[in-house]
């Protein structure tokens, strides 16, 4: 018997990866709560039962007098049987457990086993079920039954079925962690990631220094004719990726963060962590980004605020700033070219008093307004913009 039980040990920790030692106690917590139910004890009673680690043989004590006369074999065979299923069961548990718990901070692949409230829930090779929550999904991705994923580990949770990974492709680090894949050189140390902003599924600027001064630190990160940024953008399904140089010159840095756009002068206020960026008119568009994008990414990424101004409005205070807006409020409807007295009536029903009004609304917006269609719509944004730029 004790061979056998040794042997049936030694074949449960190389499946499932769970220590002798931790068996052991499991198979003795069985045998233990058998022999209960079939010696007549006192309260005051203390049994023990201890398994020989080198021959498996089992010995029990009641008051520190061996007990001969059990036939283990009989019980471990009926009694026990639940108890150690059990006990193992919580045993692969705390192995899974402690094995994802240093997987934190690291990708996982898993497969998408099922869609949960807006939550995906993945199967992580069978060992493990991860979540990724809404909020952890990128907006511009979609992904289906089956399908191959792979996601960064946030947390690890302890639940009654098992325990739970939290997962995230929202997470900067998630970008991070693809390029130390894709780039040896970020994993072996030599090219540093400094900084990373990121709007998921839109665009991502990363920052790179290199150690070593004969390796190209965005170079490395582009890969050959793009190769490697490419996987990236692939994995992040079309998410763009400005790789930028890091620079100690502050100036210098800040030029790179907001490129594609061209910078032509730069105001330091250092004791604030603030910068007016001086730009032309034809590149302040390609500075600021779509919804403020380019210079909002831009300033996470070097810990800097940026007033992007083109070089007319440059020094303007905000106090003139704000006389200027509100003197803009005061600019009617009517000087608007060509929009008729009809059009001007329908804006006013619907709440549009002043210019300002109408360059803070959007195309939808404006064409659900009557008499107002697509193209309409785009001409008195426009318009409107004009006017209120040169007042």
């Amino acid at each position: 018997m004790g061979q056998e039980l040794l042997a049936i040990i030694e074949q449960l920790e190389r499946e499932k990866g769970i220590r002798k030692e931790v068996l052991l106690q499991a198979v003795e917590s069985a045998l233990l709560t058998a022999c209960r139910k079939v010696i007549d004890l006192k309260p005051e009673d203390e049994l023990t039962v201890k398994i020989d680690p080198k021959t498996g043989e089992i010995k029990a004590r009641c008051n520190n007098q061996e007990i001969r006369s059990i036939d283990f074999g009989r019980i471990a065979a009926s009694t026990a049987r639940q108890v150690i299923i059990q006990r193992i069961r919580e045993a692969e548990k705390e192995v899974v457990f402690s094995e994802f718990q240093g997987k934190i901070g690291e990708i996982v692949s898993g497969t998408v086993y099922r869609f949960e409230k807006g939550n995906i829930i993945v199967d992580l090779l069978g060992k493990a079920e991860g979540v990724i929550f809404r909020r952890e999904q990128s907006p511009t991705e979609e992904f289906k039954q089956g399908q191959r994923i792979r996601a960064y580990v946030v947390e690890v949770k302890k639940e009654s079925r098992g325990p739970q990974v939290i997962l995230s492709r929202v997470h900067p680090n998630f970008v991070k962690k693809l390029f130390e894949l894709e780039v040896p050189e970020i994993y072996e140390g030599i090219v540093e990631i400094k900084s990373i902003a990121r709007q998921p599924g839109v665009r991502t600027k990363i920052s790179v220094a290199s150690k070593n001064e004969k390796v190209d630190s965005v170079g490395a990160c582009v890969g050959m004719r793009g190769s490697r940024v490419r996987n990236v953008v692939n994995e992040l399904h079309g998410e763009k990726i400005d790789i930028i140089r890091f620079n100690e010159d502050i100036r210098e840095y800040i030029r790179a963060a907001l490129s594609p756009a061209e910078v032509s002068e730069i105001k330091l206020d250092k004791e604030n962590l603030k910068a007016e960026v001086i730009v032309a008119e034809d590149q302040l568009s390609l500075a600021i980004g779509k919804q403020g994008q380019n210079v909002r990414l831009a300033s996470r990424l070097i810990g800097w605020e940026l007033d992007i101004r083109t070089k007319e409005t440059a020094g303007i205070t905000k106090e003139e700033k704000k006389e200027k807006k509100e003197k803009r409020i005061e600019i009617s409807l009517e000087q608007l070219p060509g929009i008729g007295k009809k059009t001007v009536a329908n804006l006013k029903a619907a709440g549009i008093q002043t210019i300002e009004d109408i360059v803070k609304l959007d195309i939808e917006k404006l064409t659900q307004i009557k008499g107002i269609g697509k193209k309409r719509a785009e001409k008195l944004i426009a318009e409107a913009k004009k006017i209120a730029e040169l007042s």
